[in-house]
């Protein structure tokens, strides 16, 4: 009797036991949760996230192989300046670096940048970027010097190149050497008066490289031929048409 009164109470305080008890002494299976089983709602997440790694790595096959930033061409750099700053925080003193680079193709490309950061491998990499992004082309003389003499001024740094015959080799000064022989120059006199910082240097000879003109581009500009412009300075017929035939960009 007590027995039969515990099993009453049990189906009447717990309707689902009581269901479920009911069903076990008919025979019949429980019914389950409408949501499953927490093994299958994992097993569900898990196809998911099998899924979504698929997608990944199918996103990146589409991206391909990498680009180098100068597309495999082989260019000349050139370290002109390292400086260390120093900046007093509530800690102490914070040091960074600022980096000048030259780059240049050897062939009458050229051109400079600078970069600052933490450590000098990254400023030097961040300047070697800018410096290969601003590069410009000057026209040389038989490949080996300038077609005529220039001047350049930026800030305080004023500076003048001449061109020199076979075998004068770079006379210049640090900051200017790096700036020609990246260029390809093999031949050419300067002069710096001024300032020697290498910044307003390496500016101001880059505005005197920007003014340098070939007889061949003067000649297209105004509609003429290499060897009239070369005959009216002084030289012969023949000579003109021979030097006109040599001259390259």
């Amino acid at each position: 009797m007590m027995a039969d009164e515990v099993e009453t109470q049990t189906q009447a305080g717990n309707p689902d036991a009581g269901a479920a008890a009911s069903a076990a002494d008919a025979g019949q299976p429980a019914q389950q949760d409408a949501r499953g089983p927490r093994g299958g709602r994992g097993a569900r997440g898990g196809g998911r996230d099998n899924r979504g790694g698929g997608n990944r790595g199918r996103r990146d096959d589409r991206r391909g192989p990498p680009r180098g930033d100068d597309d495999g061409e082989e260019l000349i750099e050139k370290l002109v300046h390292i400086n260390r700053v120093s900046k007093t925080v509530k800690g102490g003193k914070r040091f960074g670096f600022a980096a000048l680079v030259v780059v240049g193709d050897g062939k009458g490309r050229a051109g400079f940048g600078h970069g600052k950061a933490r450590e000098v491998p990254e400023a030097i990499s961040k300047a070697t970027a800018a410096a290969k992004k601003a590069m410009i082309r000057v026209p040389l003389r038989d490949g080996r010097t300038l077609h005529h003499d220039g001047k350049g001024h930026f800030g305080a740094g004023k500076v003048a190149v001449r061109a020199a015959p076979a075998g004068t080799g770079i006379i210049a000064g640090g900051p200017m050497r790096a700036i020609f022989e990246s260029l390809g120059v093999a031949d050419v006199v300067t002069k710096s008066v001024g300032t020697s910082n290498p910044y307003n240097m390496i500016r101001a000879t880059f505005e005197a490289l920007k003014e340098q003109t070939s007889p061949r581009s003067v000649a297209q500009r105004r509609g003429k031929k290499v060897a009239d412009l070369l005959g009216r300075g002084g030289m012969g017929g023949a000579e003109a048409e021979a030097t006109a035939e040599a001259i390259a960009e």
